[in-house]
């Protein structure tokens, strides 16, 4: 077995913060794995890092009215500081917008260019004529051939959830720009996937048949039973990696090119830093490669990239690639879009000092190889159940005993107890369930030395033979004791935060894990403890009540048919509404405000009076647009000054989905002055 391992966690894409989901099928999971095998002594370089290209990410900075870059610098430092709140433990968790992961895509890209292992095709894609530019399949909104949704997007109708291409959407348009598009030819770079079909065949259906999950394995074996087709390694986009060509203007690496070889550019980051070696990680057969990712990128990290490593030539292909399934929260599937998440920064400000409890039920539901389910009630059972009544309340016996009836001094034993065997024998489970990914197993093991530490407190009863059988009460500490410590220790991996504070309690040090499995003795007779310290507190009713009430309000907001409405006011009495004068109104004149940008001033017909109205719609407005339009006026709305000018009124208007404003006015001509309401 290696002594190096490379291990890396799918790169969070940088549009949105990283929530449950995301921690249960890949980041908790990586984390014990990466912590264990530092444990076992290995060379680890546990690398991520936020993935900052892609439409979704174009497309809510267009929404935003800012950059790309501003939402990837805003996402990737929430997603960053989430996993180190977490205890996720990488060694380097970079981002694809940095200056050596540009480097290292475009020099991959050059690599393969160089051995003549891309083909060249042109193809028609549709083209914005207004906005200039190809458009992606996610810029581009149609009718769903299949159900009728209006709003299906060029890739997939997120109503029937059918997949597609733009071609097959009817009366299809550009949502840069509202137009119709026109199919243009354009020339992209692709890789001959079918070329590695007997390499792919090889090295996973007849190599991994035995060692990789069936879930991965079937799914792989699924697409190469398909037939492999070449894809697109470029894309017509302006964000993201240029590629390296003299005739490529205006395209770009596609994302899942670029994104996976951030593995290698984070390392050789991590590895500068380190007076490391990254080729030793990534080019040697001594080095085994791990990826942990989520079922839906399977194909990219089980085919796309290790075609692209073995037209590459230089690089090993992974060892394993322990996908998990996914988590629902509350028997719902987590969406980002609808808001139904519980969301790992909230979490963290909710839940101070708690970030082991969450990831003690994340790993106790891991979706490993089957979809799993997250709800508040039982995060709240495994923590006030297990955490609490078992694991804390075992630790906090033994260590109010010892101080209680030795002054914190651990007492003489029985050197050669067999229950002293069950730090080992539990130490040996661990690491035959880690080694074979099976996180819940493990989990279970741990918490069953803590069972075993309860009953065995419970039969040994040393708060009553300490009375009479001094020697029998003090052998009893001193078994708890080891066993204590032993939790201390093989805890670390799956809940870091409580290890370090239970290797204070005990004033010990944090051991390798072959002396877990190899010593009966973890702490001397005569060896000095501190007083006890609460590991764990019960989480209240109130407190899951409150978080169930939060998803309560995600659903009933979800169910608005306009998800881009504000929120009702508070409400108002048919009284207050009677206050209100509406009036019909045309405007006679209309000028722009010196020195503001905003500001025009209209002379407005009422049919009471004619009178000065100031509006800051001048940006979706010219004052000529808007004489002679007849609009709606809050007509009793007390006057106040706007840059000198007195404003006598408020016209009404609305936002249109472009953020461009629009007059509210009558369907039909009518008089001024007539009331509405």
């Amino acid at each position: 077995m290696s002594e190096r391992k490379m291990i890396t966690a799918a790169l969070p894409y940088a549009n949105g913060p990283v929530h449950i989901g995301h921690l249960a099928g890949v980041y908790v999971p990586a984390d014990v794995y990466a912590r264990f095998q530092r444990r076992l002594g290995k060379e680890v370089a546990f690398i991520c890092g936020s993935d900052e290209h892609g439409i979704p990410i174009t497309i809510r900075a267009k929404k935003e009215g800012v950059t790309p870059q501003d939402i990837v610098d805003k996402y990737h430092k929430i997603i960053k500081k989430s996993f180190s709140d977490l205890g996720i433990s990488f060694d380097e968790y970079s981002r694809t917008t940095s200056k050596k992961h540009y480097e290292v895509s475009q020099d991959f890209f050059t690599t393969l260019y160089n051995k003549s292992k891309f083909t060249e095709e042109v193809s028609e894609q549709y083209f914005d004529e207004q906005a200039n530019e190809f458009l992606a399949d996610r810029y581009i909104v149609g009718t769903c051939p299949n159900c009728g949704n209006e709003n299906a997007y060029g890739d997939q109708c997120e109503k029937c959830g059918s997949t597609l291409s733009p071609s097959e959407l009817i009366n299809p348009k550009s949502m840069l720009s509202g137009n119709v598009p026109i199919l243009r030819e354009t020339k992209n770079w692709y890789l001959p996937l079918n070329e590695y079909e007997d390499f792919l065949n090889e090295w996973i259906i007849e190599g991994h048949k035995d060692d990789w999950k069936p879930n991965v394995y079937g799914q792989v074996k699924s697409w190469l039973n398909d037939g492999l087709k070449p894809r697109a390694m470029t894309r017509d986009l302006n964000w993201g990696v240029p590629v390296p060509l003299p005739d490529a203007d205006g395209k770009v690496l596609y994302v899942w090119f670029d994104a996976p070889i951030g593995y290698i550019s984070f390392t050789q980051e991590w590895a500068e830093k380190n007076g490391k070696k990254w080729k030793d990680f990534w080019q040697n057969e001594n080095s085994d490669l791990i990826h942990f990712i989520g079922k839906d990128n399977i194909v990219f990290h089980c085919i796309i990239f290790p075609a692209m490593m073995k037209a590459h030539g230089d690089y090993v292909m992974p060892k394993n690639v322990p996908a998990f399934e996914f988590l629902n929260l509350e028997n719902d599937k987590i969406s980002t879009s609808r808001n139904w998440a519980v969301w790992a920064h909230e979490y963290v400000e909710e839940f101070p000092g708690q970030q082991d409890v969450l990831r003690y039920a994340l790993l106790s539901s891991a979706p490993e190889t089957k979809d799993n389910n997250f709800t508040w009630k039982d995060f709240q059972t495994k923590n006030n159940s297990e955490l609490v009544g078992i694991f804390g309340n075992f630790i906090n016996r033994v260590a109010v005993l010892i101080h209680k009836y030795y002054d914190g001094i651990v007492p003489a034993g029985n050197e050669n107890s067999d229950e002293l065997d069950e730090v080992s024998k539990s130490a040996k489970e661990i690491e035959d369930f880690l080694e074979n990914f099976e996180f819940r197993n493990a989990l279970s093991s741990l918490m069953n030395l803590a069972r075993f530490g309860n009953q065995y407190l419970q039969t040994e009863e040393p708060w009553k033979t300490i009375k009479d059988q001094r020697e029998k009460a003090a052998n009893s500490l001193f078994v708890a004791a080891q066993i204590a410590v032993g939790l201390a220790q093989v805890c670390e991996p799956f809940m870091p935060f409580s290890s370090e504070k239970l290797l204070k309690m005990f004033n010990v040090q944090q051991m390798s894990w072959k002396e877990i499995e190899n010593e009966k003795i973890l702490v001397k007779t005569g060896h000095q403890i501190n007083p006890a310290e609460l590991l764990f507190s019960k989480i209240e009713d109130e407190t899951i009540d409150f978080q169930i009430q939060k998803l309560e309000n995600t659903k009933q907001s979800n169910k608005k048919t306009n998800p881009n409405a504000n929120p009702m006011k508070d409400e108002i009495t048919f009284d207050d509404f009677t206050k209100i004068d509406l009036r019909t109104a045309t405007i006679l004149e209309a000028e722009k405000v010196e020195k503001a940008d905003k500001l025009l001033k209209f002379k407005v017909d009422t049919g009471v009076d004619v009178r000065t109205v100031v509006s800051g719609i001048a940006e979706s407005f010219t004052p000529e647009e808007c004489i002679g339009k007849q609009v709606m006026i809050l007509l009793n709305l007390a006057p106040r000054k706007i840059r000198g000018i007195e404003s006598q009124g408020m016209l009404l208007l609305t936002t249109k989905p472009d953020g461009k404003l629009a007059f509210v006015t009558p369907d039909e001509k009518v008089e001024n002055g007539i009331e509405i309401g």
